[in-house]
């Protein structure tokens, strides 16, 4: 089989600034499990610092509802561009997955931000499914991000 690295990729406009949902998402990982309970029932960190390329991320999550794990590394932060990149080492995506990696960069617009996400991946059998489920999953997990900012800022 020649496996090929394929794309999924989403863009959700959001009513937050770039700056505090790229905060969110490289720096205060952490936080989603109180932002959005039902999907991230926990963030640790193994490796390094919140915030820092190198750092080894652990995360318990429901999709579909099941309950799954990864063990991720920030591959690369790129803070002038609200993009963080991370790849994941161990987990329950590396059962149907030789490769995965997610790309989030957040965009400034006129009037809120322009979250993109990305999926690269590498399938190890030709007939597994592409992750759309992951993908909504995401979709959802930006808004729940995205409302959470907007009520602290009402505070």
């Amino acid at each position: 089989m020649e496996s090929q690295v394929e794309k999924l990729e989403t863009s959700v406009h959001i009513k937050a600034s770039a700056v505090q949902f790229h905060d969110v998402v490289c720096n205060r990982t952490h936080h989603l499990r109180n932002i959005c309970p039902e999907k991230v029932q926990g963030v640790e960190i193994l490796e390094g610092e919140w915030g820092t390329e190198g750092s080894i991320i652990f995360w318990n999550y429901v999709i579909d509802g099941k309950a799954c794990v990864a063990k991720e590394a920030v591959e690369a932060i790129d803070k002038g561009n609200n993009k963080t990149t991370f790849k994941v080492l161990e987990g329950d995506l590396l059962q149907h997955y030789k490769s995965f990696n997610f790309i989030i960069q957040v965009i400034p617009q006129k009037e809120g931000s322009m979250v993109h996400w990305t999926m690269e991946y590498e399938k190890l059998k030709d007939h597994f499914p592409d992750p759309h489920s992951l993908l909504q999953w995401a979709i959802e997990l930006i808004r729940d991000i995205d409302a959470h900012l907007i009520t602290q800022d009402q505070k």
